[in-house]
C-alpha cells in the first residue's frame, strides 16, 4: 500500500508540475494585450532621455569651453605665466564637475559633491578627485558631446523625412532628398512616401535608443564623479556627530529651562510657605486671628507652589501622551492655545515615547511662537504616518517674516528635530503665511 501510494503521488506532483510548466510557457508566449499606460510609461521614458540628452548637451558644451582653457592654462604653464591662473581653472573645473553631478543626481542617484579642491598645481596634480575631473571633462567634451548632439539631431531628421509629403514641392528639386543622408533624389510621389516610412522607421529606431544614449552619455558623470568609497559613510559619521553635539544642547537647554523653573518658581512658593508657617506658629500664642490669616497665606502659597511644579513635571513630559495619545495630546495643546487652533491628525498606532514627546514639544513650540509674534488669526496642525516617518505641519495665517535667528525658539525646534535624526523645513515669506514642516522617524 505504501508503494502504490508513493507512487500515485509521484505521478500527481508531476502532473502538477506539467501544468505548471504548460501555463508558463503559454504565459510566455501570449503576453497579453498592449496596456495604454505601458505605452505612456515608454514614451515618458522616452522624453525623459531626450530630457537628458539636452542637459547633458548644455554641460558638455561647458566641458568643451573649460577643456580649451584647461588646455591654454596648461601651455602658458611651460612658461610660468600660466601659474597664476591655476586656482582660477581649478575653481573652473569644479564649478562645471559640480554642475554635471546636480544633473546626473536629479536623474538617479545622488552625487555627492566633494570639498573644495587644492588651488595650487601641484597639490591639484596629486589629487585623485581632481585627476578623475579632467578625465571625466575629456570624456563628456568628446564623446558627451557626440551623443548628445546624436540623439537630439536624429529625431529632428526623422520628423523631417516623415513629414516629406507635406512640403517636397516647396523646395528646389535638388534638395527633395531624405535626411540626414541624401541616399536619392526624389522625383515622384512614390518616392516621397518612401521617404516618409524611412523617417517612421529613423521614428521608432530613435524612440528604441535614446535611453540607451542617455544612460551611454551619463555613464562617464557616475563613473569618474562619483566620490570615493566610504565618503558617504564619512559624511554620514560626521553628521550624526553633530546631530549628537544638538542632542546634548538641547538636553543641557531643557535641564537648565527646569532648574530655572525650580529656582525661580517652585522654590521661592515653598520658601514663603515656611517663612509664613513659621510666623503662623509664632502668632497662635499671641494673636489667633493673625495666625489664621498666615496660613491661610502659606495654603494658598503651597497651591500655587503645587501648580508650578505640576506645571514643569508636564513640560519635561505629560502625562496625556502616557496615558493616551499624541493626538490627545496636541488636542489638548489646542485647546489651551490663545489663537484658534485645528488639529488634523493620522497616527495609527504608537510612536516611540521620545518621538512623541519631541512631536509635542515641537507642536507646543510653535503655538507659542504663533501666539506671541504672528498676529494670526487661525492655525492648523496637521499630522500625519507614514512609511516609518511621523510628519508634521504647522500653519498659520499670520504675518509671516519668521527668522530662525531672531530668538524665536525655532532653533531649540531645529536642535530637537536634528537630535532624532530628523528635518525641519520653516517657509515663512513676508506677509505669510507661516509654513512650519517637521518629519521624524518614527523610531519602531
Amino acid at each position: 500500500m505504501d508503494t502504490h501510494s508513493a507512487t500515485r503521488d509521484d505521478a500527481t506532483t508531476a502532473d502538477v508540475t506539467r501544468a505548471a510548466t504548460k501555463e508558463a510557457d503559454a504565459t510566455r508566449a501570449d503576453p497579453g494585450p498592449v496596456r495604454p499606460w505601458d505605452v505612456f510609461a515608454r514614451g515618458r521614458t522616452v522624453l525623459d532621455a531626450f530630457d537628458q540628452l539636452a542637459g547633458g548637451l548644455a554641460t558638455s558644451i561647458l566641458a568643451v569651453v573649460m577643456l580649451v582653457w584647461l588646455a591654454a592654462v596648461a601651455v602658458v604653464c611651460l612658461v610660468g605665466v600660466g601659474l597664476f591662473l591655476v586656482p582660477a581653472t581649478l575653481r573652473g573645473l569644479r564649478a562645471v564637475a559640480n554642475r554635471e553631478r546636480a544633473r546626473l543626481s536629479r536623474w538617479g542617484p545622488e552625487i555627492l559633491v566633494p570639498e573644495p579642491g587644492p588651488r595650487r598645481l601641484r597639490a591639484a596634480v596629486a589629487d585623485p578627485v581632481v585627476r578623475r575631473e579632467v578625465r571625466w571633462l575629456v570624456c563628456h567634451a568628446t564623446a558627451g558631446l557626440l551623443i548628445a548632439l546624436t540623439g537630439l539631431t536624429l529625431p529632428l531628421s526623422a520628423a523631417t523625412d516623415a513629414t516629406f509629403p507635406l512640403w517636397w514641392r516647396l523646395v528646389p528639386p535638388e534638395e527633395a532628398a531624405p535626411s540626414p543622408v541624401p541616399l536619392w533624389i526624389v522625383h515622384d510621389w512614390p518616392g516621397a512616401f518612401a521617404v516618409c516610412l524611412l523617417g517612421l522607421g529613423w521614428i521608432a529606431v530613435v524612440a528604441g535608443v535614446a535611453p540607451g544614449m542617455a544612460w551611454l552619455q551619463a555613464w562617464p558623470g557616475r563613473r569618474l564623479l562619483a566620490a570615493a568609497p566610504g565618503t558617504d559613510l564619512a559624511l554620514r559619521v560626521a553628521e550624526l556627530t553633530a546631530t549628537r553635539a544638538a542632542a546634548l544642547d538641547a538636553h543641557a537647554t531643557e535641564l537648565r529651562r527646569i532648574e530655572r523653573s525650580l529656582h525661580d518658581g517652585t522654590q521661592n512658593r515653598m520658601v514663603a510657605v515656611t517663612v509664613l508657617l513659621g510666623a503662623a506658629r509664632r502668632a497662635v500664642a499671641r494673636d489667633p486671628s493673625r495666625a489664621d490669616a498666615l496660613l491661610e497665606q502659606a495654603q494658598s502659597a503651597a497651591e500655587q507652589a503645587l501648580a508650578e511644579l505640576r506645571g514643569v513635571v508636564r513640560s519635561i513630559l505629560p502625562p496625556v501622551l502616557a496615558d493616551r495619545s499624541l493626538t490627545d495630546a496636541l488636542t489638548g495643546l489646542a485647546a489651551g492655545s490663545p489663537v484658534p487652533c485645528r488639529i488634523d491628525a493620522d497616527v495609527p498606532g504608537r510612536c516611540a515615547a521620545s518621538v512623541e514627546a519631541t512631536a509635542y514639544f515641537v507642536v507646543a513650540e510653535a503655538l507659542t511662537n504663533v501666539a506671541r509674534h504672528s498676529h494670526a488669526r487661525h492655525v492648523t496642525v496637521t499630522v500625519r504616518r507614514h512609511d516609518g516617518r511621523l510628519r508634521l505641519c504647522v500653519t498659520d495665517d499670520g504675518r509671516g517674516g519668521a527668522d530662525e535667528h531672531s530668538g524665536s525658539g525655532l532653533v531649540g525646534i531645529r536642535r530637537r528635530t536634528e537630535a532624532h535624526d530628523g528635518t525641519l523645513v520653516l517657509t515663512s515669506p513676508p506677509g505669510g503665511p507661516t509654513t512650519l514642516e517637521v518629519d521624524l522617524p518614527c523610531g519602531l
